[in-house]
């Protein structure tokens, strides 16, 4: 089962990982696990790449965001695999995705930048950039 309909499809390069994602879904699909377990799994993976950027481990950083990006993937795919999905996935996914979000840029800012006003403004590009992008795109 796709995402989205044929109808309303568009290149995102946010998709990268969907295909292993698919395979996940697919390997975990006649399992007792969760979509919800998987959300888990992407927000430990995350912390974890935190923990790595801390230690200037910048690839090992890099492995577990891409693992990261891959799981939040997999975990709509496997509730669309077990036909499964919930109102209360949803929301922990946007939460995880929120709080991750600003927890990785936070890490930077005050690494890099050092600037309150600097860490919000990405924030805030970062989370409204999705949303623009679908809306700017609907209306073509």
């Amino acid at each position: 089962m796709s995402k989205l309909p044929e109808e309303n499809k568009f290149f995102d390069l946010s998709d990268y990982g969907r295909p292993v994602a698919k395979l996940i879904a697919k390997s975990l699909k006649e399992t007792n696990t969760t979509a919800i377990h998987v959300t888990l799994w992407f927000v430990v993976a995350g912390l974890i790449s935190f923990y790595f950027i801390l230690k200037e481990w910048y690839i090992l950083a890099t492995l577990f965001l891409v693992l990261k990006s891959i799981l939040d993937a997999a975990d709509g795919e496997l509730a669309r695999e077990k036909e499964s999905p919930s109102y209360t996935g949803r929301f922990l996914d946007s939460v995880s995705d929120i709080i991750l979000n600003f927890l990785l840029i936070t890490l930077v800012g005050l690494l890099h930048a050092n600037s309150w006003v600097w860490i919000l403004g990405a924030f805030v590009a970062v989370q409204l950039q999705g949303t623009l992008l679908w809306h700017l795109l609907k209306m073509w």
